[in-house]
């Protein structure tokens, strides 16, 4: 417990010390947002604000997750190494299209194909990883029943797809002034306790790495927690920095990767409903518009978007969502008590 506090303690102090210098040598290079011409205009406004400002979360967890590891390190087999694998490499997908979109001032940064071929990359690889990985395995939990779902070789090619589904939907919903920071301080911290729970339940099994890996979770989510509150500083509304697809993305890999790590793929329906929901309304949006030729559901999507345009402030609908995530991640972990796990 107190390496999970100091995890969230040094995260926060780390952003909050690097805010102050990042942000001005990012506006002195001249790395601002190029804002989408589709867009709401209200957020012309928003032209020319530094991006890519998720690199002070990158440093801050990556420093503060090898620092805080529990003591024992299980070289590939190691919770803690495999986090920060798929949240980099996500990462890294997100800062090459953040490059592109501040050198170059093409809005809409690498191409559609570049970047589903580096996000399949990085998932196909994490999936086959899980699927080889002693501790996790082809078998998912299922939420309130306490029983598993063994989805044998189709494990693979189904986290490939969840891990892109939820690596963009982090990164659609990250269009508003402190939203996603908002939303994953408060989800990270849920994901957090969860690991407590699933360290609690498989303490009868005096597995010393089992214990450690969850842990291992348990720290990485609470370094998350205090990087997104850290951020949030700077990134509320009006924002002096955005996060960028460079901050979206690695968090998108880090909350998808927590989940199958942890085998709870399905909680993602929960604590991360919010970002599924990103992601839900732009295809809802598209489909109808292309049955109904033309009409439109929303106002605009993803659905912050639309509840923009219907009158709520960006603050408002930073905290709307936050509520809902920290509901909703409280009932994932009410969800698991009880929870008991062998090998």
């Amino acid at each position: 417990m107190q390496r999970m506090i100091g995890s969230l303690i040094l995260s926060l102090a780390i952003v909050l010390a690097l805010g102050p210098k990042f942000i001005p040598w990012l506006r002195k290079l001249k790395f601002g947002q190029t804002i989408y011409d589709l867009g709401p205009q209200a957020h012309k406004a928003k032209q020319g604000t530094p991006t890519m400002g998720g690199l002070m979360m990158v440093a801050a967890v990556t420093v503060t997750t090898l620092l805080l590891h529990p003591k024992e390190w299980y070289g590939g087999q190691d919770f803690m190494l495999a986090l920060l694998a798929v949240s980099l490499l996500s990462m890294l997908v997100g800062f090459l299209d953040d490059y592109i979109k501040v050198v170059k001032k093409r809005s809409l940064g690498l191409t559609p194909w570049q970047k589903i071929a580096g996000q399949v990359i990085v998932a196909v690889g994490f999936a086959v990883y899980c699927y080889l990985h002693p501790q996790v395995g082809s078998k998912v939990l299922v939420p309130f029943a306490n029983v598993e779902w063994d989805l044998g070789i189709w494990y693979i090619p189904l986290m490939s797809i969840t891990v892109i589904f939820m690596v963009n939907s982090a990164n659609l919903q990250d269009g508003l002034d402190g939203l996603l920071s908002s939303v994953n301080s408060v989800g990270s911290a849920g994901w957090g306790i969860m690991a407590l729970a699933m360290l609690a339940a498989v303490s009868g099994m005096n597995d010393t790495m089992y214990n450690n890996n969850y842990y291992a979770v348990a720290i990485f989510a609470m370094a998350m927690c205090g990087a997104s509150m850290g951020f949030l500083r700077f990134n509320h509304y009006p924002a002096k920095v955005f996060m960028g697809d460079t901050g979206s993305m690695f968090i998108g890999g880090a909350t998808v990767g927590m989940a199958m790590l942890m085998r709870q793929p399905l909680m993602l329906l929960l604590v991360s409903f919010t970002m599924v929901m990103s992601s839900a309304s732009v295809i809802i949006q598209r489909a109808y518009f292309k049955a109904t030729h033309g009409k439109r559901i929303f106002k605009m999507s993803p659905i912050h978007h639309h509840f923009e345009l219907s009158g709520y402030s960006e603050t408002q609908i930073g905290a709307m969502y936050a509520v809902i995530t920290g509901v909703l991640s409280l009932i994932a972990v009410l969800s698991m008590n009880g929870l008991h796990l062998v090998k």
